[in-house]
């Protein structure tokens, strides 16, 4: 059975605690279980987190674990030297170190990070490349493992976080049957983007919204500026109109986002062909798509799909 460090401090962010969900419904799986998962603190006791609801735990001292993991806060982290040193001499014996959110802040201040790719919370990225320059910062990722060391963005992103390190303790199937019991998605690959398309345009009216999601739902059809406006229940000139003045982008614009977005996601999640991505995804040919990547991410379709096997292996 292999024990789990999760560290916690005063003020720490109690969703990123949904990660111990994934190894608590592990366990239930055949063959389990598989964890043994303990809660560390400085002192040990009840630590509160930011929302005011407190977690037993154990205090720091000589604790071999397989797997230590960060926790992250809402605010900043006041870090101690005796915190420093106990992430500093769990890491230097457990088979993987983790950050969640913006724990990755405190491992980078034990210089657990020097060298490494890291990824936190989108609000805090930029704020740890100034803060630790030894650090590659990699603001728009769901996760990344660099030599056994993994780092999450924040809040719900600590899920995938926790299915990526089960899978690589069991298997996919094991990854699905947990993500079924807890209603979630399989899991995201840890290089799709911390953002969606639908946030990133956030429509202020539900008209412009139900567009909007006709449109995902229904990306392999050709999506007319008129059929979106039905959708909508706008006329053809009162939808251009509202929806320029809402997202700052035409109808046509706004597709081709989805779309690249969701052809991505199918690139770094499955073995597709382009063709088959291109198809799915409603664009007319594989070239229409290539140039659409490269307007949107500066690279084409081939090279994200070689780096998301680059990952998985």
């Amino acid at each position: 059975m292999k024990t789990l460090a999760f560290v916690i401090f005063p003020g720490f962010q109690i969703v990123d605690l949904a990660a111990v969900t994934v190894f608590e419904v592990a366990n239930s799986l055949p063959g389990g279980p598989y964890y043994d998962i303990k809660m560390y603190s400085e002192h040990g006791g009840n630590v509160v987190s930011s929302a005011g609801v407190g977690v037993d735990s154990l205090p720091f001292g000589d604790h071999p674990a397989d797997s230590v993991i960060v926790c992250g806060g809402m605010e900043q982290i006041i870090s101690t030297p005796a915190f420093l040193a106990f992430l500093r001499a769990m890491s230097a014996t457990a088979r993987r170190t983790a950050s969640i959110c913006t724990g990755a802040f405190l491992l980078a201040e034990a210089g657990l990070l020097d060298g490494r790719r890291a990824t936190t919370h989108w609000d805090t990225a930029r704020e740890l490349q100034r803060m630790y320059p030894k650090v590659k910062v990699d603001e728009n990722r769901i996760f990344i493992n660099d030599n056994n060391f993994w780092s999450s963005a924040g809040m719900t992103a600590c899920i995938d976080l926790g299915l990526a390190l089960l899978e690589q303790d069991l298997d996919m199937a094991s990854v699905r049957a947990v993500a079924r019991k807890m209603v979630v998605y399989h899991r995201r690959s840890g290089g799709q983007s911390q953002f969606s398309a639908l946030l990133e345009l956030e429509p202020k009216s539900d008209r412009i919204q139900v567009a909007l999601s006709y449109a995902k739902q229904n990306l392999r059809k050709p999506l007319s500026v008129d059929e979106l406006a039905d959708a909508a229940n706008l006329s053809r000139r009162q939808f251009s109109r509202a929806f320029r003045l809402e997202t700052g982008q035409s109808p046509a614009k706004a597709v081709e986002t989805l779309r690249v977005e969701a052809a991505k996601a199918m690139i770094e999640d499955s073995y597709h062909s382009i063709d088959i991505v291109a198809r799915e995804t409603g664009f007319s040919d594989p070239e229409r798509m290539r140039r659409a990547f490269l307007r949107a991410f500066g690279q084409p379709p081939q090279a994200i799909k070689r780096a998301a096997r680059l990952e998985a292996a």
